[in-house]
Formats: C-alpha cells, structure tokens, sequence
C-alpha cells in the first residue's frame, strides 16, 4: 500500500477506558502542520477502526485521524445497550474529551455516516466539518413499498458463516479488484472464530437489532436539517452493470433528500465504486476528503 500523504501509514493502537466503555482505537499521526483540523472517524455496521486503515493512512499527510472501534465493535466493550443515536453520539463526544479535542471534523462510513450526523446535530459546537461516506443518509423510509419488516429484512446480519478460510474465501472474492494482504487482516478485525470454529461478526445479533430500530425509529430525515456544519456527502457511484438498477434509483433518492435537508451541503458522487470506498478508491476519496476540509 502508499501513502500518497507522506503522513503515518501505520496507525498507534491505543486502549482507555471511557465512560462505561473500554473503548480501543487507532491513531495516524500527521506530518503536517500541528494546527490542522483534528479527524474523528467512525466506522460502518459491524465494522472496527480498521476500516479506516487505507484512507487515514493518506490523510495523514496533512491531518492526524483518529478511530475508535465503537460500541460493541472491534475490540471495544461488547455494551448490551446504548446503540441509540443519543448514547452513540455521547459516545464519541466522551472519546474527543479523552483526547482533549474540542472540536473536530467527523467522518462517517455507511452506518458511521449515521452516527456521524447525530454527533453533528446534537453536539454541533464540536463538530467543524462533517463528512459522509456513503452513509448517514440511508432512510428506509424511501425504500419502495418501505415498511420496518422490509427495511429489517434487507439489513438483517451479514453472511459470515463458516470456517475462517472460507470467510476469508467469500471476502476476497467480493473484494477481488482490491484484495491485498491488508485486507485480509482488516476484514478479520471485524469478526471473530468461536468455538466450533466458525467465524461470526464481533457485533452481536441483538445489537444489531438495537442499531435498526433506531435507524428505522429516528431516520436521516430526522436529524440532518440540524445540522450546521459545512457538509460533504460523498455517495459511492455503481458499476456499469448495475447503473440502472433499483438500488441506484433508490439511493439517488436517499442523497437528493440529505442535500436537500443539510443547510450547508456539496454532493460528490465517486463513479464505479463499491460501498467500501475507502478500499477500493482510497487515494480519490482522501482527495475529495481533503479538499473539502481545505475549503476548496
């Protein structure tokens, strides 16, 4: 992998306890200027820090990142409660008044993106620029014939079943035009081998089921016209072969509605992608990213 940034590609691990949380996350140090605007990013649904390992790693060129494996994520406290957006965005509120940042830009992935956005409109004097990564304006509320067993149906659990070579198996061939070494010891940062030795997402089943009642209960609708802050919406554009299907027409609707809703917004569509864009686009994105939190 490069690091078009010159900034630290190898991010710091770091443990604390915060809040009723032990929370574990990861730092890139930047090789810029000290003043430059601190990142807090948070990853998606069943994710871990990890995720952002491609994308900091070019950022911090010029920022220096931070991301915390979130509530019963990775390696932070398995909580059996507290995935609603308030605790959520309290959340990483206590995790910047660890690290003593009174004000950062947050960037968000998929259901990162989500929380990234209560974070923004409940907390707004802690939030400079907000970025949303193909995330933060799922509503399930626009998806045809929308109802809470559909849109709970569609976004239920992944598929992690089997041994660990066989996940790694299934991974890697959904990730083939962007598998690499790394991938494969990110990927497997997001789940763990139980006894019989099959593989299962670190994020337990029921609360997994917390995280869509909220995301059904209190949809993007709800909070984006709160937020203040300069926004980037940064949607992944489809494959050619499935530009014109459905689910493109759907999430064109879902972003049309968020730049609608933001105050302040701009909308970057990143073409022929996959959702985990920080895979497979990264040094695209990290220039989307930094020009917008450079004011160009």
């Amino acid at each position: 992998m490069t690091n078009s940034g010159n900034g630290s590609a190898t991010p710091i691990e770091h443990r604390a306890t915060i809040g009723d949380l032990e929370v574990r996350y990861l730092e890139w140090l930047s090789s810029g200027e000290s003043s430059a605007t601190p990142i807090l990013a948070l990853h998606g649904l069943a994710s871990s820090a990890n995720w952002y390992e491609r994308l900091a790693a070019r950022l911090s060129g010029q920022y220096r990142v931070w991301a915390p494996d979130q509530r019963g994520h990775g390696q932070t406290t398995q909580a059996p409660t507290g995935y609603d957006w308030q605790t959520l965005a309290a959340d990483a509120i206590r995790f910047l008044d660890h690290l003593g940042i009174e004000k950062a830009a947050v960037l968000g992935h998929s259901w990162g993106g989500n929380v990234a956005i209560n974070v923004a409109a409940r907390f707004p004097e802690r939030v400079s620029m907000l970025v949303m990564i193909d995330g933060g304006f799922l509503d399930g509320h626009l998806l045809p014939d929308a109802s809470w067993e559909l849109f709970r149906n569609r976004f239920a659990p992944r598929n992690v079943s089997g041994d660990r070579q066989e996940f790694l198996d299934r991974i890697s061939a959904q990730l083939d035009d962007c598998w690499a070494e790394d991938l494969e010891r990110i990927v497997q940062t997001m789940v763990y081998e139980d006894e019989a030795g099959q593989i299962q997402d670190i994020l337990r089943p029921s609360n997994h089921a917390q995280v869509l009642e909220a995301m059904w209960g209190e949809p993007p609708s709800v909070t984006l016209p709160d937020i203040l802050c300069p926004t980037l919406i940064v949607p992944a554009g489809p494959r050619p072969d499935r530009a014109g299907g459905e689910f493109r027409r759907t999430k064109t609707v879902m972003v049309e509605a968020a730049a609608e809703a933001v105050p302040n917004n701009r909308v970057h569509w990143i073409p022929e992608t996959i959702h985990d864009i920080g895979y497979h686009k990264p040094d695209e994105l990290a220039a989307v990213i930094m020009d917008f939190l450079a004011g160009s």
